[in-house]
């Protein structure tokens, strides 16, 4: 084993002569890697001379992948990841590996590979050669280059026809009769079934009712099962249950059933986490930012208020799931003496000028109750624009009637106050009839909705999420961030490498008009805040591990503002998130370039 990944090794630095050199010397390992930084400056060096026959783009990324090596084998990033990839690399070489230590994985051989290859200039990303227009000027020009993007524009529809959406006829008809098999069920009405008081009555949170409108695999009804033994919070709506496929594995509403249907392995690591005593489950550290209980601060001028810390409806890769007991609990609403308590703060800190009312989901506070949080907050004239974060126009559209519509707009002033709805669209196929026209209730009104996505590997295949922003711009929503999806271990099926977003947000959203790419890509660093993703200043490369992961080091927001801790994180996995596509029929070759992306 030792002696075919030494081999494997040496393989990969075939790429790089220079380098294999150095690393196969007797030298003290502090001396070779003098010489590998040395070797890597005069690289760069080189790099930046002019060279006619190396194109611009091929530099670039030569350039990124001498920059990033410098950087991972630099003594600061060892410390901060806890982990040296080159001295690693030389016990491998020279059979001082501990026992105690990884061996490499497949994964690990593919992210040096590419990133060696990138260093010598041969990172074979590009296989057409300079597009024919760039030949020619003028009309020529113009024609050939509109030729070149109405196949860009196919290659778009290509992809973008493979994701069925939830308001074409073959979906509204099955959905059609599959809310008629739970009014059978249940023995209710249409009228009752567009009662969102009976929607909430009737949230399935057993394995039992689940099994009986919808067909489920064997791992499905096991994991459903354990919820109710390990105290797992499970429910599903019924129109959201109307959703679903009745059978399962047909591919079109896999997205929809991941969201809600956790597997065996979330279930056994959350069970791990919640006997464990090795303190919180908090992941995004809420308990050192949360001043006073209901209250969240991470910004200068924007606050969170939970009044309620459960929904209808529970997604699996909730990050507040550590806080939800159960659908029905009810310690998961705020007291009003705590409520009050939490306002009083916020009149008392006249900086905030924004405040986000989430939890949990605010929809489920009655019409009353929430008509009386905007009016006191409404009373206070710092506050100029009132968020309401609710995923409840895709889980429970019933909810968005008539009368709360216009409960809300009361307060919705233009030029002194603005109400908006921030919500949770996750996949085309949760686009329907009902939600469009939730949707277009606050939009008559004109209160704009916003969307949040969140990344994960069952929305990220190619052109998917650029796909589901088109259509929500039809309906009236405007894309606002896309999430990285968290790196909680319960959630790690979730997880997609960071190239991923990255770039899908250049060859993807790209593609795309302006109007339906507004969103921006964030991973939302615990404790800290948001980190913008687009900009190379706001995050680093600092490590491969052995098991293929790369780390990351994440800067504050705050950077150049206040001297702020930086946030280590191990990225998944290109390779294994490249193998799991490749498990559900995706050509891994359509993502080739993913390995470039920084």
């Amino acid at each position: 084993m030792e002696d075919r990944v030494k081999k494997r090794l040496l393989k990969s630095l075939d790429a790089v002569p220079p380098l294999k050199r150095i690393m196969l010397s007797k030298d003290p390992f502090e001396e070779k890697r003098k010489q590998v930084l040395e070797l890597l400056t005069k690289m760069l060096i080189d790099c930046f001379e002019e060279n006619p026959d190396d194109p611009s783009l091929k530099w670039v990324l030569r350039r990124d992948s001498i920059l990033v090596f410098r950087n991972v084998i630099s003594r600061r990033s060892a410390v901060l990841a806890e982990f040296s990839l080159l001295k690693y690399i030389d016990d491998l070489i020279h059979d001082k590996r501990k026992n105690s230590v990884a061996l490499p994985t497949s994964g690990f051989f593919a992210e040096l590979d590419h990133l060696f290859r990138g260093i010598s200039g041969r990172a074979e990303v590009y296989h057409e050669s300079v597009p024919a227009f760039a030949k020619h000027h003028g009309v020529k020009a113009a024609k050939l280059r509109s030729a070149d993007l109405s196949r860009m524009a196919r290659s778009v529809e290509k992809f973008s026809t493979r994701y069925p959406s939830g308001l074409d006829e073959d979906a509204k008809r099955r959905r059609y009769k599959n809310k008629q098999r739970i009014l059978r069920y249940f023995d209710a009405t249409g009228s009752e079934w567009d009662n969102w008081q009976w929607q909430v009555r009737h949230i399935i949170r057993d394995v039992e009712t689940l099994s009986t409108l919808v067909k489920l695999t064997d791992e499905e009804y096991e994991a459903v099962k354990l919820t109710k033994k390990y105290r797992i919070p499970f429910g599903i709506t019924p129109h959201y249950l109307s959703l679903m496929d009745l059978e399962p594995d047909q591919g079109r509403d896999q997205g929809i059933r991941a969201q809600v249907i956790p597997s065996l392995y979330y279930i056994n690591r959350l069970k791990e986490f919640k006997s464990s005593d090795e303190g919180s489950m908090d992941f995004m550290l809420e308990r050192d930012t949360s001043p006073i209980e209901g209250i969240t601060r991470r910004y200068p001028k924007i606050v969170i208020l939970k009044p309620v810390l459960t929904c209808p409806q529970i997604c699996v890769y909730c990050q507040r799931n550590w806080e939800i007991e159960d659908v029905y609990s009810r310690a998961a609403i705020l007291p009003k003496s705590k409520i009050q308590k939490a306002l009083d703060w916020i009149a008392k800190t006249p900086e905030i000028n924004e405040v986000l009312i989430t939890g949990g989901d605010p929809f489920l506070l009655s019409n009353e109750r929430l008509e009386n949080l905007l009016f006191k907050l409404s009373r206070m004239d710092h506050i100029q624009r009132i968020r309401i974060g609710t995923r409840m126009p895709v889980t429970l559209p019933q909810r968005i009637t008539n009368t709360l519509v216009k409960d809300i707009n009361h307060f919705h002033i233009p030029g002194k106050r603005e109400i908006l709805i921030v919500s949770h669209f996750e996949h085309l196929y949760e686009i329907t009839p009902q939600s469009l026209e939730a949707v277009q209730k606050f939009r008559h009104y004109g209160i704009e909705v916003y969307n949040q996505l969140v990344y994960t590997f069952f929305n990220s295949r190619k052109f998917e999420a650029a796909t589901l922003r088109n259509h929500l711009r039809l309906i009236g929503v405007t894309p606002y961030y896309t999430f990285n999806a968290k790196g909680k271990e319960e959630t790690n099926e979730f997880r997609v490498p960071i190239p991923r977003l990255l770039q899908e947000q250049e060859e993807e959203a790209r593609l795309m008009p302006g109007t339906v790419r507004t969103d921006e890509i964030v991973f939302n660093v615990p404790g800290l805040g948001k980190n913008y993703l687009r900009a190379l200043q706001h995050h680093d490369v600092i490590s491969i591990l052995p098991d293929g992961c790369r780390v990351y080091e994440f800067h504050p927001w705050e950077k150049k503002l206040a001297l702020a801790d930086t946030y280590v994180y191990t990225d998944v996995s290109i390779y294994d998130y490249l193998q799991r596509l490749k498990g559900i029929g995706e050509n891994v070759s359509d993502y080739r370039t993913i390995w470039y992306y920084y």
